[in-house]
């Protein structure tokens, strides 16, 4: 199991975790899910319900990974696999991003 923190410009929104490579879990955390001045962190994981499971990486957070020639130098840079997307979102994702989620993973 990997677990990754999510933030919306800074603050903690919720967690990302991959409990094996066919389920995936995102909920929101108890402070941002109850403050309404908060936004979902995207249309498709909205603030109607505090968690969503997938059996994949969720949509939102595969497009925020690199294309093409880019993802190949990171894959070949970080040394991952070219399917760990996973692996690959918590390593690109931590500091500049497109928007305002950044992806941290978590503390063993």
């Amino acid at each position: 199991m990997r677990k990754a923190e999510v933030y919306w410009n800074g603050e903690l929104a919720g967690e990302l975790i991959q409990e094996n490579k066919l389920s995936y879990i995102f909920r929101y955390n108890d402070f941002y899910y109850a403050n309404s001045s908060f936004p979902a962190i995207s249309l498709t994981l909205s603030k109607k319900q505090q968690e969503y499971k997938s059996d994949y990486l969720f949509p939102f957070f595969y497009n925020m990974l690199s294309e093409g020639v880019n993802r190949k130098l990171q894959l070949r840079q970080l040394k991952i696999d070219e399917t760990n997307y996973f692996g690959l979102l918590i390593e690109t994702a931590k500091y500049d991003t497109i928007g305002a989620i950044t992806i941290k993973p978590m503390n063993k």
